[in-house]
């Protein structure tokens, strides 16, 4: 994809994710949402712009730091310039890490993704980091927003399944936003 329609996209993504009631509602606290989001890669939609739309709205933004065992740890986003190149092609942030639990205390986590069913059913790239979000997130009975981030065309009619997928609220696309029911 040429890099101005990546840009564009992107834009438009983050512009449609900022439109989500989860985040305009705020913590039942009263304080800003927390979001755990991802630095895209390779084929993804751009997060980049949202990242910093986000954090320009006085959201809380944690990013994901990969573990040794391929689990998740987080670290609060302070900004681009703090964002440090990481295996596999990933870009993690410099500052403290919060301990993988962190991701319980967000209101909407943005998930990476290939593509999703019209049931809200999730396929992702096979590696399990996420799958162990979504397992910590249920077993902490944590009542936060899942919500994938995808390309137009990768909103699908149905997905291969396995037993420990978990299925997502919402799916944000760059025309936009596929709630589910479930």
């Amino acid at each position: 994809m040429p890099p101005d329609v990546v840009a564009k996209r992107g834009a438009a993504l983050a512009r449609r994710v900022l439109e989500l009631d989860e985040l305009r509602a705020g913590s039942p606290e009263g304080a800003a949402p927390t979001v755990a989001a991802y630095v895209s890669i390779d084929g993804e939609p751009d997060t980049r712009s949202l990242l910093d739309a986000l954090r320009a709205a006085g959201v809380r933004v944690l990013l994901p730091v990969l573990l040794p065992d391929n689990d998740l740890d987080w670290a609060v986003y302070e900004g681009a310039e703090h964002l440090v190149p990481a295996g596999w092609g990933l870009h993690e942030p410099d500052g403290e890490r919060l301990t993988p639990e962190a991701v319980t205390r967000a209101d909407v986590v943005l998930l990476p993704g290939l593509a999703v069913d019209r049931t809200g059913l999730r396929l992702g790239r096979g590696g399990g980091s996420y799958d162990r979000v979504l397992a910590r997130l249920e077993g902490a009975g944590a009542r936060t927003s899942l919500v994938v981030l995808l390309h137009d065309d990768e909103v699908l009619d149905e997905v291969p399944a396995e037993p420990h997928d978990r299925r997502v609220h919402a799916a944000v696309t760059p025309s936009g936003v596929h709630r589910f029911r479930h």
